[in-house]
């Protein structure tokens, strides 16, 4: 067995899609508009899909108030603090910037949708 992808239910999944394709390097690799704004966004290297999706029958849940420990995306980075600015400019805020014993740097966000996501730079890679 493999993953092949996760799916989360957002306020505004054509807008949430293209901000990840252009502020994180991901690619739309499935899109079906017009079924409850439905998007499958792949990273760079194509090993995992999200699935960012509205869908009115079910509830979105209410992402800023919950803790990022509860739920949060994670993206290894070749330089996460680089990146830092540009996402703030685009609309992220930081939660946090933890910079670890062994190296590893990990910057955890909120995109635009309060949703939580995280640029990791391990220093032992997990993948």
């Amino acid at each position: 067995m493999q993953f092949e992808h996760f799916g989360i239910n957002v306020p505004a999944g054509t807008q949430m899609a293209e901000w990840y394709v252009k502020n994180c390097n991901m690619k739309i690799v499935r899109a079906m508009p017009e079924a409850n704004q439905t998007y499958f966004l792949a990273d760079e290297k194509g090993r995992v899909c999200m699935e960012i999706y509205t869908n009115p029958g079910a509830p979105v849940p209410d992402y800023s108030s919950q803790h990022p420990l509860c739920f949060h995306i994670a993206i290894a980075a070749d330089d996460p603090v680089a990146m830092k600015d540009k996402l703030t400019a685009a609309g992220a805020s930081v939660f946090e910037e933890l910079n670890l014993e062994d190296g590893t740097c990990i910057i955890t966000f909120r995109d635009p949708w309060g949703v939580p996501f995280q640029l990791c730079k391990r220093a032992k890679s997990m993948i």
